[in-house]
């Protein structure tokens, strides 16, 4: 019941992550028909184009080999050896085209569905493998059995098709036999390809057929809840509490950085309560007076008490505190429209100074 729970609530298509992530474990749709059709088209094209000639080659010398057997010493273990290997070779003669074509016909069909790609998981070692639990599931379970229905419909469709196809092969068989043993073979060869042709037609239309429906399936297995795309979403652009909470971090950081540096300021402007901006100027380092600290409301009062609290000059201007909160960045030299107003404030400042030093 929880199966069929979880199915129904896989309503979203797969991500692109997803389908990535899968296709780098080399979990991809794989129809097993098509590799199948593909052997036998390389069977009926070595049927067609190279059967007639590799089986005259090896008739003519398995004939000169029982017609002619004094030819062959057979007098002791490497005579035998020789034979062997003879027959051997003549034989890996005859059937050469047909490995080839049949590993090509498989390589074909495979690279067709997938390209090719390693993938270290598909290899590493897996108890559940070899084990004789997961191997009986695999066999008897849910999918062995559909398998199985595949397989028996599979042949049923294919022996149908040959028996319609076929229905005149007796009389064919009994007219052939009538006729001189090289006609017959002639008759037995064309006998073979009109069954691989009957063959190739049915494997072709149930390999279509599986090459589409394990496609489907494999789309439908990535198929995903609405609760899997919404965390896929948060770690591919990240949590939104955790993002929230390294942005909170970052301010409280950079705010007890702008207030160490409140002390090291030449003057504050402020507004009463709302606003304060820290400033530093020295006139043989900075081009231009510099932020180091700017806040608003509790910000601003501590910045306030942080420079009374170390001999900072305090400046109370309303306009130009608010126009500067909205314009500065900490650590950046003010804009240049406040040069004149803050020149006039430095020059305040530094003429205190110099009051200061001709009183002591």
């Amino acid at each position: 019941m929880s199966e069929t729970v979880d199915k129904d609530s896989k309503t979203e298509e797969a991500t692109e992550k997803k389908i990535r992530d899968t296709i780098e474990k080399g979990k991809l749709p794989h129809s097993k028909e098509t590799a199948i059709f593909a052997s036998f088209v390389a069977i009926l094209a070595y049927a067609l184009f190279y059967a007639r000639d590799a089986a005259v080659e090896l008739g003519l010398f398995l004939s000169m080999f029982l017609e002619k057997p004094d030819v062959w010493p057979m007098a002791n273990e490497t005579d035998m050896i020789a034979l062997y290997r003879s027959v051997m070779v003549e034989i890996g003669r005859a059937i050469a085209a047909l490995l080839v074509l049949l590993v090509a016909a498989g390589i074909t069909a495979s690279v067709a569905q997938n390209m090719p790609r390693f993938v270290a998981e598909r290899i590493r070692p897996q108890a559940s493998r070899i084990s004789l639990v997961q191997g009986w599931k695999r066999m008897f379970g849910v999918q062995g059995f559909v398998e199985f229905l595949k397989s028996v419909a599979k042949v049923g469709f294919a022996m149908l098709v040959l028996a319609i196809a076929l229905s005149d092969s007796i009389s064919r068989l009994l007219a052939g036999m009538l006729t001189n043993p090289a006609e017959f073979g002639t008759v037995i060869r064309g006998f073979a390809i009109d069954i691989l042709v009957v063959i190739v037609f049915v494997m072709g239309a149930i390999a279509a057929a599986d090459f589409i429906w394990q496609r489907f399936h494999w789309k439908q297995d990535l198929r995903m809840t609405k609760q899997e795309v919404k965390d896929e979403l948060k770690q591919s652009e990240g949590d939104p509490i955790v993002k929230s909470r390294i942005r909170s971090v970052a301010r409280d950081r950079a705010r007890r950085r702008m207030m160490a540096a409140v002390p090291r300021a030449t003057l504050v402007i402020a507004n009463p309560t709302h606003y304060a901006i820290a400033l530093k100027y020295v006139r043989e380092e900075d081009a231009a007076p510099i932020v180091l600290a700017k806040g608003q409301d509790l910000v601003a009062l501590r910045i306030r008490e942080l420079a009374e609290a170390n001999g900072v000059p305090v400046f109370e201007d309303v306009a130009l505190a608010r126009s500067m909160y909205k314009q500065v960045s900490v650590d950046s030299v003010i804009p240049q429209q406040f040069y004149q107003a803050v020149a006039e404030l430095v020059r305040i400042v530094y003429s205190n100074k110099a009051k200061r030093r001709q009183v002591t």
